[in-house]
């Protein structure tokens, strides 16, 4: 198996790119495999490290299509869902919660808040 070529941090020659920056071309890496990778130097910790893809190999962004989008939606809103009470938070509710505030937070004195 042959090593993968490291550049330092900005340094890598042109031709190459991360998911993120092939994203903003419109690109996906397209089943290729990692081609070369970054590495930035830390103080007290190992390196940090970003894989880079060949650009003209990568392949364009697949389109979304109506299904997908409906799929999307509904997986927002699941989100949004308190499992306790069963309304729409407004919000995403938040992992470390796991319900809406007003579930996860309700008043001592009874009186129940709107939404």
């Amino acid at each position: 198996m042959a090593a993968l070529p490291v550049y330092r941090w900005r340094l890598a020659p042109d031709g190459y790119a991360t998911r993120r920056q092939l994203r903003a071309q419109g690109l996906r890496p397209g089943g290729q495999a990692v081609a070369a990778q970054l590495e930035r130097p830390r103080r007290r910790r190992g390196p940090l490290v970003a894989y880079l893809y060949r650009i003209d190999r990568a392949k364009p962004v697949r389109p979304m299509t109506a299904a997908r989008w409906a799929a999307l939606a509904k997986a927002n809103a699941a989100r949004r869902r308190c499992p306790a009470c069963r309304r729409d938070a407004g919000y995403v509710i938040p992992a470390s919660l796991g319900t809406c505030t007003t579930c996860a937070f309700p008043d001592p004195d009874g009186s129940e808040r709107s939404h």
